[in-house]
């Protein structure tokens, strides 16, 4: 949406924005098909297509992370054409609030189509009412002869598990119960002052018909969904689609998941090999195996690569670039986990420069925690991209231990269907990594309490996957290590955000997590990086405190031993939960939970029995024993 305004700079009246997204915030929950609020319009962000970026410089616009790339076209070939150019992934067009064109932004729709009346509480379509004569554009409804009332917009909508999303059938709706025909229906939504959802009704003021809004989330009341995608062009806008249309809130948080997949740019080895080849491979194009071999041999020009590659990797990388295929690529998060392994001693007085990516330095564990971590590593410059290929709507996606999302268990919903780019966005930033000791994870792994706690965990989970539509396909669960990691990343977050100058939702966690699926990497680490694009970055606070990190460990688990909800919190069972809270043990806002952008899970998978004791719990259970305050 957009209104008219006086420029700053000439004093004409000219298009301005209606709304100030960041840049940031359209790589994720206010991406394409994402449905926003904004002060006097509900609107829906429309696909790639009318993501405009004219006159955009784009070196200022283009990311490169091939490594990214690959195992995205790896995972999901339905993406392999998509990502097959240069330029594949974009940031979101960066606009002038000042002067706004509408050749450069991104292009909202309004949605939904239906209003209710302030006034007389009618349901009426747009096109039936009249657009006020204001700047702003709202719109009203001519309630009698007297009376002139304000519109919103309806605050109900219909999607389904495939991600579509339409406007409720809401004259059907009115005459669910109905046996006679209405020709013409006035339909009105009515609520009482409680607002209770129970009580919200649907009625015609013309056959007397009234439903109550709730029958539609009964499972014998299913309307069938049109399988419209309002955010794409129209030549794509609708679908076939056999999932049963539900009962969508417009702003509740289950509208829309956005599937992000993230990855730092460290120096790996085979992105080099695989941009060299593909800068050459037009030059061996036609040749058999046997000539291209010796051109590489005998050729002046490819000797360096030669001697930097070997000439049988480079030959199976020229291969793969001729035939298109994607490149066979390390699963991300082992590719950085051997990274933080190979970290060089930090050295007093040593600096950093500035145009550097990726930069790691070990330092020594404190003797107090030495038999529980094998090393830290501080890592002083890092680069994330993180980069949105598709969302989902009503049931979050799963990812593995890799951050990937592979096999998916519910339909994705695509950005766009005619763009050979992605979104994507960028952090430089700061971390600090913790390896936990090898010996000390295998130790507690083998304890008959862990296994029973793992057990319950893993039915629990179980319970959860019953839910999906094809729990068959579910991800592996995710394992006891997995949720004392993830647990221990949410208290050392709290811990270290009191002194090291960053605002906890300004630090991002990141699981290292293996063995898992088909990548036997024994990893069990964690990394605290800063994840907020913008002035808190790289302030070096957050590098500094592993100079002080057994004092934060310490106060970790002094918080974590107790809870303000204990001993309801710590004595919680999934399994058997009625709440249907099957994704968390011990966890809850008085202890785990933190800001939702600084936790890759949503708050779950989490469980403070696994890493300290807590009341009336096994002890045998945790990672760490009882804090010794002597």
């Amino acid at each position: 949406m957009a209104r008219f305004g006086k420029s700053k700079k000439s004093g004409k009246t000219e298009l301005r924005p209606d709304a100030h997204v960041r840049q940031s915030q359209m790589v994720g929950g206010y991406g394409a098909g994402a449905m926003i609020d904004l002060l006097h319009h509900a609107v829906i962000v429309s696909g790639l297509e009318d993501w405009r970026y004219e006159g955009l410089d784009d070196s200022k616009v283009v990311i490169n992370e091939s490594r990214l790339r690959d195992r995205i076209a790896e995972r999901h070939p339905d993406l392999a054409r998509q990502l097959a150019n240069e330029g594949f992934f974009r940031r979101p067009p960066q606009g002038d609030d000042n002067e706004a064109s509408s050749s450069v932004g991104i292009k909202v729709l309004e949605f939904p189509a239906w209003f209710v009346c302030q006034g007389c509480s009618r349901l009426l379509r747009r096109d039936e009412l009249a657009a006020s004569t204001k700047k702003d554009g709202r719109r009203y409804h001519e309630c009698d002869r007297d009376r002139r009332s304000l519109c919103v917009p309806v605050r109900f909508v219909g999607a389904c598990a495939a991600g579509h999303l339409q406007d409720l059938p809401w004259r059907q709706i009115a005459h669910f119960t109905s046996t006679a025909r209405c020709t013409a229906p006035e339909l009105f939504l009515e609520e009482d002052a409680t607002g209770d959802f129970g009580r919200i009704r649907v009625s015609c003021g013309s056959c007397e018909s009234v439903q109550l809004l709730a029958t539609l989330v009964r499972k014998d009341q299913k309307l069938p969904c049109d399988g419209k995608r309002p955010w794409l062009p129209r030549d794509a806008e609708v679908e076939a689609c056999d999932q049963p249309l539900r009962l969508l809130v417009r702003t509740a948080s289950n509208g829309y998941f956005p599937l992000v997949v993230s990855a730092l740019s460290v120096p790996d080895p085979q992105n080099q090999l695989f941009e060299e080849a593909r800068q050459i491979e037009k030059n061996f194009r036609g040749q058999s195996p046997e000539l291209r071999r010796m051109t590489l041999e005998q050729s002046e020009r490819y000797q360096p690569l030669v001697a930097q590659f070997g000439i049988d990797p480079l030959l199976e990388a020229i291969e793969v670039a001729i035939s298109g295929k994607t490149p066979q690529r390390k699963a991300l998060r082992t590719a950085e986990y051997e990274q933080f392994l190979r970290a060089p001693e930090l050295q007093t007085g040593e600096s950093y420069s500035e145009d550097e990516d990726f930069v790691v330095r070990e330092v020594p564990a404190p003797s107090a925690y030495a038999r529980f971590l094998d090393s830290i590593v501080i890592v002083p410059r890092l680069r994330e991209v993180r980069a949105q290929f598709g969302f989902t709507r009503l049931e979050p996606p799963m990812a593995d231990n890799q951050g990937e999302f592979d096999d998916l268990n519910i339909k994705a919903a695509p950005l766009s269907v005619k763009e050979s780019w992605l979104p994507a966005t960028t952090v430089q930033g700061e971390g600090l990594f913790l390896q936990l000791s090898s010996a000390a994870i295998a130790e507690w792994e083998a304890r008959s309490a862990v296994k029973a706690r793992a057990a319950i965990l893993a039915a629990a989970y179980d319970k959860w996957a019953l839910q999906l539509r094809e729990p068959s396909q579910k991800p592996p669960f995710l394992g006891a290590r997995f949720f004392l990691l993830h647990s221990l990343a949410h208290m050392l977050i709290t811990a270290i955000s009191i002194e090291c100058g960053y605002s906890a939702s300004a630090i991002r966690e990141r699981i290292y997590c293996g063995p898992y699926g088909d990548d036997p990497t024994d990893m069990a680490g964690i990394l605290l990086y800063t994840g907020t694009v913008g002035s808190e970055g790289t302030l070096g606070g957050l590098v500094d405190q592993h100079k002080r990190l057994a004092t934060h460990l310490d106060r970790a688990r002094e918080m974590a031993a107790l809870c303000s909800n204990d001993p309801i919190c710590a004595t919680h069972d999934p399994s058997t939960d009625h709440a249907e809270r099957f994704l968390e043990g011990a966890a809850c806002h008085g202890c785990l939970f933190i800001s939702e952008p600084s936790c890759e899970r949503f708050n779950r998978h989490l469980d403070r029995t696994l890493v300290v004791p807590v009341v009336g719990g096994d002890p045998n259970t945790a990672f760490f024993p009882v804090l010794d305050y002597v």
